[in-house]
């Protein structure tokens, strides 16, 4: 397209001079003034203003409610990740496996492995006053508090002390067999099954049996407070027949910014593959798999109403292609084709989504950290409703709104064509 006149203004009002690279300048230059323009068809101002107030609120709503759920899967796993290590590795085959010196010391020397803990578990059976409760001994070591902040969730008592014959318990084995915490008279009774084949002739042949003295309740949540009773390694291991070196499973502490995949890789060395080696989210992989599966339906459902709200949006741009019908024709008399005419209206649509999805994303994240700060919406008295702000979030929504703003913008700029500016 070519001007004879550098300084000749059209009827658009727009310097010929500003347009000489129609490639570049031309589109982007007419969008912005067409932004910044008000109609003289009032109707078409009060759908546009509908329409960025759509846009406004629909990114808003989106980005509070993913922070909310993200605070709400966060609040989620802290509850299993008090008891869950960040690596556990168990025997592949069987309920047990051996662990020499000498793969101890090469796992200390593994790259990211801050501390690491033998443990030794198996359902078994409790008995306090005639009450009785099938649940899981889990036998720790005297380095099992460097892996896991269970010993925080200590409500009532403390935590057992190293090679004792004492024991902490969950709050819903606390309330199911009433046992007393800290009473040497009424010790907590233990029985596991005797491995063996054939007939049993005196039942208590049948069962290896011990003893252990309350000393703590923790609390974590209903299903984890009845899951585990702690006691120290070397009670599990008499009580299971277990042998030296003879382990349930091994549980890792990593360090900060550590490369959980060198690590796991490290690991299969040492071991020979034996063993089954799983993170956090592996080891409780039906619950993140939920979490996921919830978490992308609440986004389906408000991108379901940000693409209805984008509707009107469409619209709106519809309407000011036609407001706008005698400039168009103008700029196409002048030697403007037909598709750099279609990429002001995409220009503007895409503009005007990316700066009401930014003050959409402005004005949830003002929400969500005053949330964080003064906890205005509470779960009960103590509990604020957990919100989380995330750089993710922000780029979610954000890719969200432009991206289907821009189509719904390439849609409407359709409407610019030849036969409409020959009428």
């Amino acid at each position: 397209m070519r001007f004879q006149r550098r300084k000749t203004r059209s009827r658009t009002g727009i310097c010929s001079s500003a347009v000489k690279n129609p490639e570049l300048n031309f589109p982007f230059y007419i969008a912005r003034r067409y932004l910044k323009s008000v109609s003289k068809n009032n109707a078409i101002n009060i759908i546009n203003r509908i329409a960025s107030v759509g846009i406004i609120t629909g990114s808003a709503a989106l980005f509070i409610v993913l922070s909310v759920f993200s605070g709400l899967v966060d609040f989620s796993l802290s509850f299993s990740n008090t008891l869950d290590p960040d690596i556990k590795a168990e025997a592949i085959s069987g309920k047990s496996f051996f662990i020499s010196p000498k793969q101890q010391a090469e796992l200390q020397r593994v790259n990211g492995v801050c501390a690491f803990s033998k443990v030794i578990e198996e359902r078994v059976l409790f008995v306090f006053d005639q009450k009785s409760e099938f649940t899981y001994i889990k036998g720790v070591d005297s380095l099992f508090n460097n892996v896991s902040t269970v010993q925080k969730s200590v409500v009532d008592g403390g935590w057992l002390e190293p090679e004792s014959n004492e024991a902490v318990i969950g709050y819903g084995i606390y309330e199911k067999l009433s046992v007393g915490v800290g009473e040497m008279t009424r010790p907590l009774e233990i029985y596991a099954p005797k491995p063996g084949k054939g007939l049993i002739e005196n039942p208590e042949d049948a069962f290896r049996k011990t003893a252990v003295v309350p000393v703590g309740v923790y609390a974590i949540s209903e299903e984890l407070d009845s899951k585990y009773v702690f006691t120290d390694f070397s009670v599990a291991s008499e009580l299971l027949g277990y042998q030296p070196n003879q382990v349930s499973a091994i549980e890792l502490k990593l360090c900060d910014g550590a490369n959980e995949a060198a690590v796991i890789g490290s690991m299969q060395k040492i071991f020979g593959n034996k063993l089954l080696i799983r993170n956090r989210a592996q080891l409780n992989d039906s619950l993140y798999k939920m979490l996921r599966t919830e978490n992308l339906a609440i986004y389906l459902i408000f991108t379901l109403v940000i693409i209805l709200i984008l509707f009107a949006f469409s619209g709106a741009i519809i309407m000011m292609v036609l407001d706008k019908k005698a400039n168009l024709k103008t700029l196409y008399n002048l030697g403007a084709e037909v598709r750099d005419l279609r990429k002001i209206f995409l220009l503007q649509g895409t503009l005007l989504c990316v700066i009401g999805g930014t003050i959409g994303i402005s004005i949830g994240s003002a929400v969500v950290l005053l949330q964080q700060h003064y906890k205005w919406v509470m779960i009960t008295e103590t509990l604020a409703y957990p919100v989380v702000f995330s750089i993710t979030n922000i780029l979610i929504v954000l890719g969200t709104i432009v991206s289907l703003g821009f189509l719904a913008s390439l849609i409407a700029s359709g409407r610019v064509s030849k036969k409409l500016l020959e009428q």
